[in-house]
């Protein structure tokens, strides 16, 4: 089983990207960590104690009964606290996302597709992306955030991109991940947010756009729900029997 990060820029976007997935690769028995890089505030409905809460809650529906998983780990998350609005790739940004990466001993690392309109997006995949690098570099310390252990260097395997983007984007998926049967999940976890997907009343429609991408991105694959993920790195394959179709 792996370790994986999933980072987002703000509490929700992991949830939009790749949710079912999420709950997926957590009762599979992967060691699941969602990093939100900022809290997400200020928003017209939200503040940083509602936005937190919602932002919990949203685990339960994404590891309802982690008992049952094969390693008993739910879903966590861990908030970074860089300022939402103002994030900048440098290099003491790098290194505490690289320490995050470190006290997970992640394998695997999701961030968000790299072309997108918003600039917190852009800066964080940009940041993620020199960490990965970062946390694999001996002799300089990382630091952690409050709760997690100083980790020892490593270096993701993987670096999968996921979308969330605030762009008209049409995905150019590189695979898509059969998600049939966790798609109730995935949505229950972004109306967990309620001020950003039940009180604003232009932003509702958004789970039916989200329901929309991931029965068109199933059907491309035969299966009745998928999500999509982009990698700049080939994926190896020791046979062809683990096609879906």
């Amino acid at each position: 089983m792996a370790n994986i990060l999933v980072v987002g820029p703000h509490p929700d976007d992991q949830e939009l990207g790749m949710g079912a997935s999420i709950a997926k690769l957590a009762e599979q028995g992967h060691d699941v960590l969602l990093l939100d890089v900022t809290n997400g505030e200020p928003t017209p409905y939200g503040d940083p104690v509602t936005r937190a809460k919602e932002a919990d809650d949203a685990l339960r529906f994404l590891s309802p009964d982690p008992a049952k998983f094969p390693n008993g780990k739910p879903v966590r998350r861990v908030l970074l606290g860089l300022p939402n609005r103002y994030v900048e790739h440098t290099i003491e940004n790098r290194h505490a996302i690289a320490g995050v990466i470190r006290a997970h001993q992640a394998s695997i690392v999701f961030t968000p597709f790299f072309e997108d309109a918003h600039p917190d997006h852009r800066a964080v995949t940009r940041i993620v992306e020199d960490a990965r690098f970062d946390a694999k570099l001996t002799g300089v310390d990382m630091p952690v955030p409050e709760g997690m252990e100083v980790g020892a260097p490593i270096y993701p395997k993987w670096l999968f991109y996921y979308y969330a983007t605030h762009l008209r984007w049409v995905a150019n998926p590189s695979f898509i991940l059969d998600v049939t049967g966790y798609m109730d999940r995935k949505i229950e976890s972004i109306r967990a947010y309620h001020t950003q997907f039940v009180l604003p009343e232009k932003n509702r429609r958004v789970v039916d756009w989200v329901e929309a991408v991931s029965t068109y991105l199933g059907s491309r694959i035969g299966v009745q729900a998928g999500e999509g993920f982009y990698t700049k790195e080939p994926v190896g394959l020791d046979g062809l029997d683990a096609f879906v179709s």
